[in-house]
């Protein structure tokens, strides 16, 4: 792994895709254990959870669904705080367990608006899985259910996490450089 520039920024090599798949595969084992008999329907929140989202599927070993939601909240590299819904689901959520995948959760605000949302089509209940958390922005009181890494307040690209669109393709994950 070496640094990589993205347009006008430099980023660092912070943690290997071996890394970030092995721990998707041991959040789908406990994901199915958790989900036994319950054929969950997973959200993905693209663009950034499409990578994350198809591995984890692919480890998944029960019965599962998977829909794909489109929201914006992103310029280049800060959250506006402004979250719009670009697209939508179209499957009947009434009774379902729902489980949305996101790539990361900084504040909350993306994954509140979803929980209100999915809310008012009455699934039988909601979860969050997400690949990467950054504590210390979080502003909302959420439970989540799902966590694959802990992370500090740095801007991060690759697997599927974008800077101002470019990079989602890096296999590895890797940090903006001071």
């Amino acid at each position: 792994m070496k640094r990589v520039t993205i347009k006008d920024k430099t980023f660092e090599p912070s943690m290997p895709e071996a890394m970030i798949k092995a721990r998707v595969k041991e959040l789908a084992l406990q994901i199915s254990k958790d989900m036994e008999g319950k054929n969950p329907l997973f959200l993905a929140v693209l663009n950034g959870a499409f990578i994350f989202a198809a591995d984890l599927m692919r480890e998944m070993t029960i019965p599962c669904e998977i829909s794909f939601v489109k929201l914006a909240s992103y310029q280049g590299t800060t959250s506006t705080g402004k979250i719009k819904e670009v697209m939508g689901i179209n499957e009947s959520l009434s009774g379902r367990t729902v489980i949305i995948l996101e790539d990361i959760v900084e504040t909350g605000l993306t994954v509140r608006q979803m929980i209100e949302s999915l809310g008012t089509r009455n699934p039988a209940s909601v979860h969050i899985c997400t690949l990467f958390f950054k504590p210390e922005r979080l502003k909302e009181d959420l439970k989540l259910d799902y966590v694959a890494f802990r992370i500090p307040n740095d801007f991060i690209l690759g697997y599927g996490l974008d800077y101002d669109q470019q990079g989602r393709g890096l296999k590895d994950l890797y940090t903006l450089a001071e």
